[in-house]
């Protein structure tokens, strides 16, 4: 209890200095001088009058998914839900102002999305207020102590899903331990993706937590993408196509600085798409600087050739038609201590993946992939850099990955189900 106290008292402490991160935030990317007052759980009258008409009688399924990639990764389970429950209303919550246009991009059309409110007490009892979710599911691993307690307190059963905990993320946790817990002991089930995480979960308090796998094998590719992607291949001439899908900041500039050394004559085709759009220019700026021609994705039209040294995607939503269009895929964030995006996708369509050091987020996922044959793990950025035309010039290699990917993304379905099992009893 000493512990919960000392914790809502140091965020009335930093409240000031929240609105000046989304200010600041907001001179990148001004969406986030939206919606303020929902992250206080305060929301407009007339979000209240259509949520009402929408849930008469029958309470919402709440679905929190923090940012982009949770929220595209929650997809197959709220399409389950749907089908299961065909006449539950959907509540969709986020943190982040892109997470929440890709919840209006793909499910606006029939859910209610708002902004989750910060962890103080009062504003998450609000939220309760408003929305009454008959239960609420928080996909990946966001733990709010106060948003675990009054969801208790409140009897809505909360449950934790699609979670992993990275080793250095646990080590992180255990050092509030008095205050997360007593957190983590009142989660109604916390289902983890791989014995691992659930170890980790269960040391920081979870109780009996249970192995579900990752949904992110569930996200069936989009055939319309697949076929944009094949489009633009065509567009790209006989050049080889390498693609650093997701980077992150400083990952550009280490591939940049080795590109001409590794390719002095007959480059491939070099797409670049960065996992932040806030960071586009920045990286635009990075590639004139290296001498290369560049070309961005919005700028370039479907129907003509592509002329230039890098192909910058600067656009949001085509992921799958890069990974369709390239041989090889570099995964971002695993370069540098990010702890790597998701590359599943690019396994699920057939593109061979180059994985850096730092694969910690897809524990699992990355040592399952790399033991199927569908990805290769560098040691250290020195041997990676080498690895990129040696698999370009073994085609038969590209073959083998290809086929090991689809099989190993198809091999590891079944999480949504067994989530919507789960979620039966509150239901």
């Amino acid at each position: 209890m000493i512990a919960r106290r000392l914790y809502r008292l140091a965020l009335w402490l930093v409240f000031p200095l929240i609105w000046l991160y989304l200010l600041k935030r907001s001179q990148k990317q001004p969406a986030y001088r939206n919606f303020w007052l929902e992250r206080l759980g305060y929301y407009s009258l007339a979000m209240q009058q259509k949520f009402i008409q929408s849930n008469t009688s029958i309470k919402p399924i709440w679905l929190h998914a923090v940012s982009v990639g949770e929220m595209r990764a929650s997809a197959p389970v709220i399409a389950a839900l749907r089908q299961q429950y065909p006449t539950r209303s959907f509540l969709l919550t986020c943190m982040t102002p892109t997470g929440r246009e890709t919840a209006q991009e793909l499910f606006g059309d029939f859910a209610t999305i708002v902004f989750l409110p910060y962890d103080y007490p009062s504003a998450i009892r609000r939220f309760l207020r408003t929305f009454k979710p008959q239960c609420g599911v928080v996909m990946e691993t966001e733990i709010w102590p106060s948003l675990i307690h009054e969801c208790a307190d409140a009897g809505v059963p909360l449950v934790l899903a699609n979670a992993r905990l990275s080793e250095k993320s646990y080590l992180g946790y255990r050092k509030a331990l008095c205050l997360i817990r007593p957190a983590m002991a009142r989660w109604t089930q916390v289902l983890a993706q791989s014995p691992a995480d659930a170890e980790r979960l269960a040391l920081l308090g979870a109780i009996t937590p249970q192995v579900m796998g990752s949904v992110k094998f569930d996200n069936q590719p989009d055939e319309a993408q697949i076929e944009l992607g094949q489009r633009w291949r065509a567009k790209f001439g006989a050049r080889a196509t390498v693609l650093l899908a997701s980077s992150r900041d400083g990952e550009e500039a280490e591939l940049l600085a080795q590109w001409s050394t590794l390719f002095p004559q007959n480059a491939p085709l070099l797409i670049i798409v960065p996992r932040h759009p806030q960071r586009f220019d920045v990286v635009a700026s990075l590639i004139e600087n290296s001498g290369l021609h560049l070309l961005r994705r919005s700028q370039w039209q479907d129907d003509s050739l592509v002329d230039a040294d890098v192909l910058l995607g600067d656009s949001m939503g085509e992921m799958t038609a890069w990974f369709s269009c390239a041989d090889i895929t570099i995964m971002g964030g695993s370069l540098l201590p990010f702890g790597s995006q998701n590359f599943i996708e690019a396994c699920a369509v057939g593109c061979p993946v180059l994985l850096g050091t730092h694969t910690y987020n897809f524990a699992a996922a990355s040592e399952a992939a790399i033991a199927a044959g569908a990805a290769w793990q560098a040691p250290n950025l020195a041997e990676l850099w080498p690895e990129i035309p040696r698999l370009l010039s073994d085609s038969s290699r590209q073959q083998q990955m290809r086929t090991a990917g689809k099989t190993f993304a198809q091999a590891h379905r079944g999480a949504t189900d067994l989530l919507v099992k789960s979620l039966g009893i509150y239901l």
